[in-house]
C-alpha cells in the first residue's frame, strides 16, 4: 500500500487487477483501486475535487478532473477518514496513476492540495 500526507492528510493507495472484466487480446486491462483518506490534522476538511495523471505503458498519459471522489464530496473531522474504491482501464498490462485532491478547509474556507501517491497498476502474469 501506498502512502503520503500532505498538511496532516493521509491518502493511501492498493490496487487490484480485474481479470474477468479485461480482455488482454484486445488491449483492454481494467484495474480497481480503494483509496483511504485519512484527516489527521486538526482542522475539519472538505473533499472537492480531484485530479488524477494515468499513464499507460506505450506513453499514452490521460488527465481526468472533476468534483469529489465517486459522487461524494466527504468532510472529515480531525480523525475522521473516509475510503472509496475505484476503476481504471488501460491499452497495456502496466501503468500508474498520480494526482491530487483539492481539499477546504471548513473553518476559514482556505484550499489546499492533498498529494495522491503515484502508484503501478500491474497485471499478475507480467510480473514474473
Amino acid at each position: 500500500m501506498n502512502s503520503t500526507t500532505t498538511q496532516g492528510v493521509t491518502v493511501s493507495v492498493s490496487t487490484n487487477y480485474l481479470s474477468e472484466y479485461s480482455s488482454p487480446q484486445q488491449e483492454h486491462f481494467v484495474f480497481a483501486y480503494k483509496i483511504d483518506i485519512r484527516n489527521h490534522s486538526e482542522y475539519t476538511v472538505k473533499l472537492l475535487r480531484r485530479h488524477w495523471h494515468i499513464y499507460d505503458a506505450n506513453g499514452v498519459v490521460r488527465e481526468v478532473e472533476g468534483e469529489g471522489v465517486v459522487g461524494q464530496q466527504p468532510t472529515l473531522e480531525p480523525g475522521d477518514g473516509h475510503q472509496y474504491v475505484s476503476g481504471c482501464n488501460l491499452k497495456t498490462g502496466i501503468g500508474k496513476m498520480r494526482g491530487t485532491y483539492l481539499m477546504e478547509r471548513v473553518a476559514d474556507g482556505r484550499t489546499f492540495e492533498v498529494e495522491i501517491p503515484e502508484f503501478t497498476l500491474v497485471v499478475p502474469f507480467r510480473l514474473n
